[in-house]
């Protein structure tokens, strides 16, 4: 802790030691768009009734050299509505002019905004946080876009096992199922679970202007998961100034990127393109989660006439990384750490002694003799290291390992968005996408040879495929788990100015998407082919032996169709903001297994004439209510409050069971209430902001569907309700700049999340017609809700030394931390002992900037470091109680349930770096 206040101390002297060297008189500011918060590249600042003025830099601010005395400052942009601002310049000083917002005047700038449902600043009665590009530059460092949103309050983002793209987020105590994930406004969740796979987004961050975390049900009105919350990440449009960015990264684990944008800039008030492109390579801090990815990126805009404005977006990353997938026993990392933890018990270390690479041990590779080819890649070309995945043979990332588990994916994604101006009043904002997706994750199947001489086992390919080699057929195979899909979707939101007090917007949301899941045979690991019958089409015995690239297992396609509407008012007068909205949605899902016959023949045997087996749900609906309220106390006082409710339809897999095809009749919504009231304040020269709120959130009947048959003997699907959950808590954040050469952020949560009650109940099942009834109880009452820590606390010193020298320290402390766990597991009433907590703890993240100073305003040059977890500790970041794999068990039962020896976890990576320089001209 000295330590740690001693480096504070010493930037905060640095700080006033570099204010009183470069004291002068002038004024400064940063210009901002007032809907999204985003910096202004190149906005003009001219003093009234001069030539003198200056442009706003890469970051949006401006400062300008002036005797003391009175003026008036012109501040213009393109596309905006210019603004006058009088201006008291005394000796010695710059007056600091804080954030200056226009607003803007042309309809396409403000209209992604609209589409993508962005809070505003001082009007608009949800908790949200917003990040500028600036910001998640300084942050980010490269890494996974959730990592930049954990100085923000309630959430929780970590790398978990390492791999590129593996990240994952928390908002509340809510998984990444229950927070919505917008690009641009396109909800990018999961169509089937709701899940999100940052590495199909690998490249979005280095494109993206600002990002908004609206906590709680936010103010988006299309029907989307976001209980937790919505991040609504927003990229660049076409930049309204031209020019060339480069930047070159180098990083921890041989971690190499180059990133190049280009920018025509607006050309004759009508065209603008903007492109760029990623290259990202690198070995992985932890054991061999390898990186190899591209990304790009395009946008353009053109201005039709004053009332109608087309854009178009393009984003995608094709990428390949080595993942992590397993958590370990805290002993397999570390066996210090492990002994240091009051409730680990030290006999579970000769179960799980520490890898020779501790923490940072994978078991999903193994070490492979470079001689191995495969024998099935019969291209006559001398390359030993081929494997069979999306249509083809590639190479191999290494060919002395192997992975077990890969990812290998492509998602990109394309938006049409059409602003159209009818009158005055009525504006229509419209966005078609399409979002594809090819590409899949690796595993193993069949029977395969293990060493068995670490903490965990792990494959000893050498042998399996030695084994393999001897027999006709192979015992044990790589297979690809494929995801192919496509969505293709239209938001359309027309905003009526009823008059100058109230606003109506009105919408529909239509998607339809299609998922193609199979297995393939990837790598037959020295064998001749793999036996497999699985489709009931095939009938001939040759048919079941397959080859690289041939499906087997399983292979379904699932229909997910949405279609959505909402209406929306908006009251605007005097110190008074509120609104209410209402949507409806639909949700129909279509199942259709190609290995499997819809019928079969009084035999038994599969009716190879009756058709592909297909199950489909009827339509499902949902719906939510929403609204809020804030008042401007003062100009710098704002309080807010908003209610709402949400009835969501549950996802396919407790709809449709996509093994057998058997669906639910009658599935059940899960229940969702939200209360939350706040305020924030906001000093009158913006040198300190603060905002602080309370939450509520109650969930009712969380899904869990069982399969079970019903009087005829025909299988389906029953839901258990009842399951209870309460999420709440307080939230707050804000920034304090007391001089220019010194700036604070803060930001923190305390929280209380907790299931409310025992659940118990009867349904029928006559598997057993003897004993159809079956009970069923769940022991949860008061037990806590894992997989976030329910106390956040973040601290960020920034500082300006020295001119075009910036430095930042940030802080972040976690504590009341439970292991993630499953309610439905709690089916004994002695089973009632608190979920496992993690040891709270403290990282530190430093962030250094450095502007050359060149002597030309053509070429601007920065250098800049990431050190992250600068004090290299030791904690976990993500843990599972009373793991099925990894907790210490004496003849197969758990030695100490609920207690660190029975978790399995993944310690927060050790020190890494990130460094590197942008060219900008």
């Amino acid at each position: 802790m000295k330590k740690i206040l001693r480096n504070f101390s010493l930037l905060i002297v640095l700080a006033l030691f570099g204010q009183a060297a470069f004291a002068q008189s002038g004024f400064k500011g940063v210009i901002k768009d007032s809907q999204t918060g985003e910096t202004l590249i190149g906005a003009n600042v001219v003093i009234d009734g001069t030539t003198e003025g200056t442009a706003t830099d890469l970051n949006g601010r401006f400062k300008m050299d002036k005797e003391p005395g009175d003026y008036t400052v012109t501040i213009s942009y393109t596309g905006y509505d210019p603004i006058a601002v009088p201006v008291k310049v005394s000796t010695g000083q710059y007056t600091d002019l804080g954030n200056i917002k226009l607003d803007a005047s042309a309809i396409g700038l403000a209209g992604v905004s609209i589409i993508a449902d962005r809070a505003r600043e001082r009007e608009t009665p949800v908790a949200f946080s917003n990040l500028n590009k600036q910001e998640i530059e300084e942050q980010l460092g490269s890494r996974d876009i959730p990592l930049a949103m954990d100085v923000t309050p309630n959430v929780y983002a970590t790398m978990q096992g390492g791999g590129a793209g593996d990240a994952r987020i928390n908002v509340r105590g809510f998984n990444q199922r229950n927070v919505a994930i917008m690009i641009n406004g396109v909800p990018v969740n999961d169509m089937e679970n709701g899940w999100v796979y940052w590495s199909n987004w690998d490249g979005v961050g280095d494109a993206t202007s600002s990002i908004q975390m609206q906590r709680g049900l936010s103010a988006v009105n299309l029907a989307t998961p976001s209980i937790g919350g919505t991040m609504n990440v927003i990229t660049s449009p076409a930049e309204q100034k031209g020019g060339i960015t480069y930047k070159q990264e180098f990083g921890s684990g041989n971690f190499i990127k180059s990133t190049v944008f280009a920018h025509t800039g607006q050309i004759n008030g009508k065209y603008a393109i903007s492109v760029g492109g990623v290259r990202k390579t690198g070995e992985g801090v932890i054991d061999a989660t390898w990186t190899d990815a591209w990304a790009y990126y395009f946008g353009a805009s053109y201005n039709i006439n004053s009332k109608n404005r087309l854009e178009i977006f393009a984003v995608g990353a094709p990428q390949r990384h080595g993942q992590n997938l397993y958590k370990q026993n805290i002993g397999a990392y570390s066996k210090d750490y492990a002994e240091s933890l009051d409730d680990y018990d030290p006999a579970a270390l000769d179960a799980f002694p520490e890898a020779q690479r501790g923490r940072l041990y994978n078991e999903t590779w193994g070490p492979l003799n470079p001689t191995y080819y495969n024998p099935s890649y019969s291209n006559n070309v001398d390359n030993y290291a081929m494997q069979n995945w999306n249509g083809k043979y590639h190479e191999r990332y290494s060919p002395h390992f192997m992975n077990e588990r890969e990812n290998y994916y492509h998602k990109p994604l394309i938006n049409l968005n059409w602003y159209s101006q009818f009158s005055d009043d009525v504006s229509l904002f419209t966005t078609a996408y399409y979002s594809g997706g090819k590409g899949g994750g690796t595993g193993t199947y069949g029977s395969l040879k293990w060493d068995y001489s670490g903490p965990s086992r792990f494959i000893d390919f050498d042998k399996t495929i030695a084994n393999n080699d001897t027999l006709d057929g192979s015992a044990g195979i790589l297979r690809n788990s494929v995801n192919n899909q496509w969505t293709v979707g239209l938001i359309s939101k027309l905003r009526w100015n009823v008059n100058e007090k109230f606003k109506m917007q009105f919408g529909i949301d239509g998607r339809t998407a299609q998922i193609e899941h199979y297995y393939e045979v990837r790598d037959l690991l020295g064998g001749n082919y793999y036996y497999r019958n699985d489709d009931d089409f095939e009938t001939a015995d040759a048919d079941h032996r397959k080859m690289p690239g041939d499906k087997f297992n399983y292979f379904n396609t699932n229909n997910v169709d949405w279609l959505g509407g909402f209406i929306q008012g908006e009251y605007n007068y005097g110190n008074v903001t509120a609104y209410g909205m209402a949507g409806y949605s639909m949700i129909k899902y279509k199942y259709t297994n190609h290995f499997a016959t819809a019928d079969t023949l009084a035999n038994g045997d599969p009716d190879v004439n009756s058709g592909e087996l297909v199950t489909e749900a009827d339509w499902i609906a949902g719906y939510q209510v929403k609204g809020g309220l804030s008042y401007r106390f003062t100009e710098t006082l704002m309080g807010f409050a908003n209610v709402g409710y949400v009835s969501k339809v549950p996802i396919f897999d407790y709809v449709i069971d996509d093994g057998t095809g058997t669906k639910a009749e009658n599935p059940e919504n899960e229940k969702f209430t939200s209360i939350e009231i706040g305020a924030n304040y906001t000093s009158l020269n913006s040198k300190f902001t603060i905002t602080g709120n309370y939450y509520y959130t109650l969930w009712k009947d969380r899904a869990l569907s069982l399969s079970y048959q019903d009087a005829n003997k025909a299988d389906g699907i029953v839901f258990i309700t009842g399951m209870e959950q309460k999420h709440s808590g307080f939230e707050v954040e804000g920034t304090y700049r007391p001089i220019q050469a010194l700036g604070f952020l803060f930001a923190g949560s305390v929280n209380n999340w907790t299931y409310t009650k025992d659940v118990s109940g009867v349904y029928k099942d006559y598997s057993d017609a003897n004993n159809p009834d079956v009970e069923y109880n769940f022991y949860t009452k008061d037990l806590k809700v894992g997989d976030a820590p329910q106390t956040q606390f973040a601290l960020g010193l920034t500082v300006y030394p020295a001119k075009g020298l910036k430095a930042q320290l940030v802080g972040k402390y976690y504590a009341n931390h439970y292991a993630d766990w499953d309610p439905f597991s709690r089916t004994t009433e002695d089973d009632r002992e608190q979920v496992w907590k993690t040891p709270s703890y403290t990282v530190f993240d430093f962030h250094g900037f450095y502007d050359l100073p060149l002597n030309t305003d053509d070429v601007k040059v920065q250098v800049f470091v990431h050190i992250f977890n600068l004090f290299d500790e030791i904690y976990v970041q993500d843990a599972v109680d009373n793991s099925s794999f990894n907790a210490y068990r004496v003849d197969g039962a758990i030695v100490n349930p609920h207690m660190a020896d029975a978790a399995e976890v993944y310690l927060g990576l050790p020190r890494t770096f990130n460094f590197g320089v942008m060219v900008n001209l």
